[in-house]
């Protein structure tokens, strides 16, 4: 089967959307997570957005919204993977295994190589499992809306 470049912009197309989705869904579980344990939401990806894009908010209220931004931001763009997934010819669980695989795994090796979290062999085992939990989810969610969008 020979695919057209119309092919994988919609698969990419659909996996941006898709990307959205696994961001409400991880919103959704680190939110709840975070209040069940008392923990303060990570600044991790916004601290090293911010590093890498020379951005410093001036208050809190500023890097709460930058903060915000990157997530929706990187979680949708994520979802472009997804769709390439897709494209490439990786469906199912299968195509959910790579991309959590591709998104948690740029993160244990991305945030501690900009040193602002620190590397996965210092981290407890607990606060490892929470947060490859809510990469899970992200990244079912997302192959979940990708399916449907894709079917409807």
């Amino acid at each position: 089967m020979r695919m057209r470049l119309s092919d994988v912009a919609s698969s990419v197309g659909k996996g941006l959307f898709a990307g959205a989705v696994g961001t409400a869904a991880m919103t959704i579980s680190s939110t709840i997570e975070a209040k069940l344990t008392e923990r303060e939401p990570s600044s991790a990806p916004a601290d090293a957005a911010g590093k890498v894009l020379g951005v410093q908010p001036r208050n809190p209220t500023g890097k709460a919204r930058f903060s915000t931004i990157v997530h929706w931001g990187y979680g949708t763009g994520w979802g472009a993977v997804r769709g390439a997934l897709e494209a490439a010819g990786l469906r199912g669980a299968a195509a959910t295994a790579a991309h959590f695989t591709a998104v948690w795994g740029s993160s244990m090796v991305v945030l501690p190589s900009l040193r602002v979290s620190p590397p996965p062999t210092e981290l407890g085992a607990a606060q490892l499992a929470i947060d490859g939990f809510h990469h899970a989810v992200y990244a079912v969610a997302t192959s979940l809306a990708y399916t449907f969008i894709d079917r409807h």
